[in-house]
């Protein structure tokens, strides 16, 4: 197995996040919801909603995107963009999978990239 270095950090089996869910990552700077869709795919976005700050790790996950549970917001997971009529962004995090691993890039936390 190829070790992947510094900023990558394992946080978890693929297979600890359900299908069509979320698992929150908790950190100094905030939560981060890695979310997990029906074909695997794994996505990581700040954990509120750009809305109302609702926590999207609640959410209904369906194909790529997150339907926000306060108020119906939807969110795409690859993007983290607002679908539809609503405007706003949601701060994306890079995530690789290894191995059945989980792994977030941890330089990215505390920069401001994706935000709007």
């Amino acid at each position: 197995m190829n070790a992947i270095a510094m900023p990558w950090v394992e946080i978890c089996a693929l297979d600890d996040i359900p299908a069509r869910g979320c698992r929150v990552v908790q950190l100094a700077a905030g939560q981060i919801a890695v979310f997990r869709t029906a074909e695997d795919e794994v996505f990581a976005l700040d954990n509120r909603c750009p809305h109302k700050g609702g926590p999207l790790s609640e959410g209904i996950v369906h194909g790529r995107q997150v339907t926000c549970p306060l108020h119906n917001w939807v969110i795409g997971l690859a993007d983290g963009e607002a679908a539809g009529a609503d405007k706003g962004c949601v701060r994306r995090f890079p995530i690789r999978l290894q191995d059945g691993r989980v792994f977030l890039n941890i330089r990215s936390i505390g920069k401001e990239e994706g935000r709007s």
